[in-house]
C-alpha cells in the first residue's frame, strides 16, 4: 500500500519512544507537533493518520483536537497511545507492549487501508455524497461477539449490550459457527478457557483473511500479544474498559463493512442495497417478475419467503437482512420491503426445502440480542410456492395471505 500522506505524530516530548516504529517501518514522512499547535498543522501538512501521545493529558484537550477530525474526508485515523481517559467515539487506543513491538505499524497499517477504501468509494460515488465515519453507530450498525463463560460474563453482556448488538457464544466452537454464519465487527474474549485455548482461537483468526483485521479485545490478562491481528489489545481492566476499548475499532471495522457494500452496490450499478447488501427493492421486483415467468416457461421450483420483524426494533431487521445475505445460495435473492420485511426467492426449491431453509434463517438470528436490554427476537416466518396458474402478482400476494393467518 502507498503512503497516503504524512503521518502527524502529537507529543509533549520530542519524538516520543514509540515513533520509532515508524521509522522502522519507513513510513515516511512523519511530522511531529505539540498539542498546542496540532490543530494547525492537520489543516497545514493535510496527515494520511494522527498518533497521539496521551500521557498526562486531559480529556477536553483530546477531545478538542479529535472534533475536527471526525469530519475530515476521506477517514482521518486518530489513534492515541496509552490513553489514561475516556475517549472520543473515534479515537482508537493503542496500549503499548514489550511483547509486540510491531503493533503499532500493524493497527496503523489497517487503518490507512480503511482511509484508502473511503477514497475510492468517494471517488467512485456518483452523485457525490457524504460518507462518514460518525454516519456508523455501533448501537445501529454494529455487532460484536462475546465469547465467555466465567463471572464477568453476564456484566460484560450488559455492558456491550447497552452500546452495540451483542451475539453472545459460551465456548469457542460456538463463537467460530457465529463467525462463519453472520457480519461481525469485534470479538471480546472473556475468561472461562485456558490460554491454550484462546491461543489456538486467535492463532486461527490470524491464520483467515476473513477475519484477521477484526477487533479483538482479550481479557486473559498472561496471554502475550505475539499474533498477526492488527486490531488485538489484550487488558485485563474491569468491563467498561473493555468496552471502551472495543468500541473505536468496532466503529471503524463497521464502517470498513459499509464502505465496502457501497462499493458493490456501485460495482451492481445501484441494484444492490449498500446498507444490506441484499438487492433494491426495484431490482427484486423485476429479478422475481422474470424468474416467476422463467419457472412457468420451462418447469421447475420456486418458492418465496417473507420474515416480518419487530416494528419496535427496527436494528434487528437489518440485522436479519445481513444475515440472510450472507446465508444465502448464489441462486437466491433477496430485498427489505416498504413495509419493513425481508421478502427472499429460492430459486429451484420445492416447498418443503424453503420452510427449511427458513427455519434455518430464522434460527441463527434468533441469537442476537441488540442493545438497552432489548430482549432476543425471531422473525414471524411464512413461504408460499409457485402454483401452475401463479403470476408473479399472485404468488406474492397469496404469501401475504398466508402472513395474515399466520398473524391471527
Amino acid at each position: 500500500m502507498s503512503q497516503q500522506g504524512p503521518i502527524l505524530v502529537v507529543s509533549t516530548a520530542r519524538h516520543p519512544s514509540w515513533a520509532s516504529t515508524l521509522d522502522i517501518a519507513r513510513l515516511f514522512p512523519v511530522v511531529e507537533t505539540g498539542w498546542a499547535e496540532a490543530p494547525r498543522a492537520i489543516e497545514q501538512v493535510q496527515p494520511a493518520a494522527v498518533l497521539t501521545s496521551t500521557s498526562g493529558i486531559d480529556e477536553a484537550t483530546i477531545a478538542a483536537l479529535a472534533m475536527p477530525i471526525a469530519t475530515r474526508q476521506p477517514y482521518l485515523p486518530l489513534i492515541a497511545v496509552d490513553p489514561q481517559v475516556p475517549l472520543p467515539d473515534h479515537a482508537i487506543p493503542f496500549f503499548q507492549s514489550p511483547a509486540g513491538p510491531d503493533r503499532l505499524e500493524a493497527r496503523l497499517r489497517a487503518a490507512l487501508r480503511v482511509r484508502s477504501l473511503h477514497a475510492t468509494v468517494m471517488r467512485r460515488l456518483s452523485p457525490s455524497a457524504s460518507i462518514a465515519p460518525s454516519h456508523v453507530d455501533p448501537a445501529r450498525d454494529a455487532t460484536v461477539l462475546l465469547v465467555g463463560r466465567g463471572n464477568a460474563y453476564p456484566t460484560l453482556s450488559v455492558s456491550l449490550g447497552e452500546r452495540t448488538a451483542v451475539v453472545g457464544a459460551l465456548s469457542i466452537e460456538a463463537a467460530a459457527r457465529h463467525l462463519n454464519v453472520r457480519d461481525i465487527d469485534g470479538i471480546v474474549l472473556a475468561e472461562g478457557f485456558s490460554v491454550r485455548v484462546i491461543d489456538a482461537f486467535l492463532t486461527v483468526l490470524a491464520e483467515d483473511s476473513r477475519f484477521r483485521n477484526l477487533p479483538v479485545v482479550a481479557t486473559a490478562a498472561d496471554l502475550a500479544p505475539a499474533y498477526n491481528l492488527p486490531n488485538l489489545e489484550i487488558i485485563s481492566g474491569a468491563p467498561a474498559q473493555v468496552v471502551s476499548t472495543v468500541l473505536p475499532l468496532v466503529r471503524q471495522h463497521a464502517f470498513e463493512a459499509h464502505l465496502s457494500r457501497t462499493l458493490k452496490a456501485i460495482d451492481a450499478e445501484g441494484l444492490i442495497d449498500a446498507r444490506t447488501g441484499l438487492l433494491t427493492a426495484e431490482a427484486f421486483e423485476r429479478d422475481f417478475a422474470s424468474a416467476v415467468y422463467q419457472t412457468q416457461q420451462r418447469g421447475g421450483g420456486l418458492s418465496v419467503a417473507r420474515f416480518a420483524f419487530d416494528p419496535q426494533h427496527p436494528r434487528a431487521q437489518f440485522d436479519g437482512a445481513r444475515i440472510i445475505r450472507r446465508l444465502l445460495r448464489q441462486m437466491d435473492f433477496g430485498a427489505i420491503q416498504a413495509d419493513g420485511s425481508v421478502v427472499v426467492a429460492f430459486a429451484e426449491t420445492d416447498l418443503k426445502a424453503a420452510h427449511a431453509i427458513a427455519r434455518r434463517l430464522s434460527s441463527v438470528m434468533r441469537h442476537t440480542s441488540h442493545g438497552n436490554h432489548a430482549p432476543r427476537w425471531e422473525p414471524v416466518v411464512t413461504v408460499a410456492t409457485l402454483l401452475p396458474n401463479d403470476s408473479a402478482k399472485s404468488l406474492r400476494s397469496r404469501l401475504h395471505g398466508e402472513a395474515r393467518r399466520a398473524a391471527s
